[in-house]
Parts: C-alpha cells; sequence; structure tokens
C-alpha cells in the first residue's frame, strides 16, 4: 500500500468512529503528517481525494473557514474511492483502460463545454498549460514525464467539474500509473515518443479551450488507445483475463445513447 493510501485508510477509519463530525475541521497537514509519520505531500493527496469525494471541504487561507471541513459522514461516497483506489493494483489492465476512455472521454468533452458556455476563461487551463510545458524540459526522464502526465489528466478531471468522476480518476490514478509506467519502458526511442505524447497534449488543450467537445473526447481516445497498443499491453497475455480482447474491450464502450458521442455519460 502506497504512502497516501494508508492515509486515506487511517482518515477514513478515525471518521467512520467518530474522532471528527460534521462541520469540524481535521488539523493541518504538518500536524497531520507528523501524527501519521508521513509526508505532507502525501497527506495532500489523501486530502484532495477526500475532497473530490465529497467528503471534506477544503479553503486556503486563515480563520475558522480554511482547511479541512468534513461535510459529510464517511459511507458509500467515501468507501469507494478509497476502495477503489487501494483495489487498483489488482484490477485486469484492459478494464483500467477501458474505464479510463470513457471517464476522460466524458470529461474532456464535459471541460470543453464549459469553455464554451463562458462559465471558464483561459486562466483555468494555466496549470495545465504549465504540466504541457514541464513535460517539454530538455532531459526529462521517463518517470518525471509520467508524473506530469498523470498530473496534467487529472486536472481536466477538475476543470469538468464532476467530483464523481475525479474521484474515479483518483481512485485508478495507482493503476493508470502503474501500466503507464510499464509501457513507456517498453518503448525503444524514449524522446519520439515523449515528444508525440507532448505534441498530443498540446492537441488536447487547444480543443478544449476552443470548446471543442467533439474533437477534445476523439483526441482522448486516441492518446489512451493508441499508446495502449503501441506499447504492446493490449497484446500482453499477462494483462489480459477471460473474455473479449483488449482491443476490443478498449475500442467499444457499447452502443451510445441517441445525440450522444460514444463514450459520453
Amino acid at each position: 500500500m502506497r504512502t497516501h493510501e494508508r492515509v486515506l485508510a487511517q482518515i477514513e477509519a478515525d471518521l467512520g468512529a467518530g474522532r471528527w463530525g460534521l462541520g469540524e475541521r481535521l488539523p493541518g497537514e504538518r500536524v497531520l503528517a507528523e501524527e501519521l509519520g508521513v509526508s505532507r505531500p502525501s497527506v495532500r493527496e489523501a486530502i484532495r481525494i477526500l475532497e473530490a469525494a465529497g467528503i471534506l471541504r477544503t479553503a486556503v487561507g486563515s480563520g475558522p473557514t480554511a482547511g479541512a471541513v468534513v461535510i459529510d459522514r464517511p459511507a458509500a461516497g467515501l468507501g469507494m474511492a478509497v476502495r477503489l483506489h487501494v483495489a487498483s493494483g489488482t484490477l485486469p489492465l484492459k478494464d483500467v483502460v477501458a474505464t479510463r476512455v470513457l471517464l476522460e472521454t466524458w470529461m474532456m468533452r464535459a471541460a470543453a463545454d464549459r469553455f464554451r458556455a463562458g462559465e471558464l476563461g483561459d486562466e483555468a487551463l494555466k496549470r495545465a498549460r504549465e504540466l504541457v510545458d514541464a513535460m517539454e524540459e530538455p532531459g526529462l526522464g521517463p518517470d518525471e514525464f509520467v508524473a506530469r502526465d498523470q498530473e496534467f489528466h487529472l486536472e481536466f478531471a477538475r476543470i469538468a467539474g464532476n467530483q464523481v468522476v475525479e474521484a474515479f480518476m483518483l481512485g485508478l490514478r495507482g493503476a493508470v500509473q502503474r501500466y503507464v509506467a510499464e509501457g513507456v519502458s517498453r518503448m525503444p526511442r524514449w524522446t519520439t515518443t515523449s515528444a508525440r505524447l507532448g505534441s498530443e497534449h498540446t492537441g488536447l488543450l487547444e480543443a478544449v479551450s476552443v470548446g471543442d467537445g467533439v474533437t477534445a473526447a476523439r483526441l482522448v481516445r486516441e492518446h489512451i488507445e493508441e499508446f495502449y497498443v503501441e506499447t504492446g499491453l493490449a497484446r500482453d497475455p499477462a494483462a489480459a483475463v477471460s473474455g473479449p480482447g483488449p482491443a476490443a474491450a478498449v475500442s467499444d464502450t457499447g452502443p451510445a445513447a441517441p445525440g450522444r458521442e460514444p463514450g459520453e455519460l
């Protein structure tokens, strides 16, 4: 179990035991980190997942409204997000990829729709642009690239504005990171691969920024599926389970509802 997963499990147990009630604030990051014997970034990641699950609300600054406040009981929402996150190491790869396609095509389209409707301005993409620039830094190693790639995709889960989708994306983060890192390790020319992936990220940014949800959804589907196939993970018997083959699982998400694109919720 990774460090922030242990933090999640402990906070879930404390909430369930009534250590903090509705409307009460959790201790600060520094205090929790010292209490649990972990780093502050691990605490921050756990708090972010709890906020996406609708259990906590966070606010910056100082005073009675700052920090992480309990706004719901640790029932279905928290259990779903945390248990999916912890169990992600055993999920079949083809299912992880298929679910990622389903969620990310929806969230990219939703993010673009918010720009087209005027709900968001260019400032909302500031962090995503910074991450694209960071992925293009000369000499950036695969591990650093994958970490920034992960943050880039999670940023669009936030921009899409659906906390349940964000919670699922955060829950799948460990599984996605593992298979992407494995895929990257199989690529013979990392500089070529990283340049292509960077270009694809730029295309996603542009489609969302101009409110083109159909293109954004198509691009992210191609981005995920082509990497899965190109790295050989789609043909790896160790990644397969009984039933339809991995490629079929990714390319076929079932018939779309009338008036909707494939993968749209």
